[in-house]
């Protein structure tokens, strides 16, 4: 059975970085991203919808740049729950928020850094200026993420993260990991 592929890979006027899609986001957070019909379903909750059963896989087959711009959100939504499942105490939604805040801001590898973990599947941002605004469009994605994940991971009101998601914490997306943790 194959993987799940973006929907957004037929994107009409899809705006392109290297060979990473950017795409509209449904956000909160200001940046760069061009802003998405609230009505409609964005990247994110693709992500967020995709995540679970494309996590099973070990190999994904990249038909398109939406597929690319997928890869690189589902290993973040992988990093943000080892990164709560290694916590020492199981974090409340408030101390998750915060958590998962700090680890989307933080410096993080873009493709055609050295220590980008993908940079076979990733052309580089042609210029400075590209790379710049790519870094800028991946944060404000992340922030974004982070954000609905921990809705999500906290949807069910006890207080305590979904253990449906969590244990997903340790199984890796094509074995890989974008070492943001």
């Amino acid at each position: 059975m194959p993987a799940y592929h973006s929907s957004f890979n037929e994107y009409p006027d899809m705006r392109l970085v290297g060979n990473l899609a950017i795409l509209p986001v449904k956000t909160k957070f200001r940046g760069p991203a061009p802003t998405a019909d609230p009505n409609e379903a964005d990247i994110i909750d693709e992500t967020l919808d995709l995540f679970r059963a494309n996590s099973l896989f070990r190999n994904f087959e990249i038909k398109g740049p939406s597929d690319r711009l997928l890869i690189i959100l589902i290993l973040f939504v992988s990093d943000c729950l080892a990164k709560l499942g290694s916590a020492r105490t199981t974090p409340t939604q408030l101390e998750a928020t915060k958590t998962l805040n700090t680890l989307a801001v933080d410096n993080f590898p873009i493709p055609g850094d050295a220590t980008f973990a993908l940079n076979a599947h990733y052309a580089p941002p042609p210029s400075r200026t590209d790379a710049e605004y790519l870094r800028g469009y991946l944060t404000q994605v992340r922030q974004e993420l982070a954000a609905r994940l921990v809705e999500k991971l906290y949807a069910d009101g006890t207080g305590k993260p979904s253990k449906w998601w969590m244990s997903f914490q340790k199984r890796r997306f094509m074995n890989r990991s974008l070492g943001t943790q």
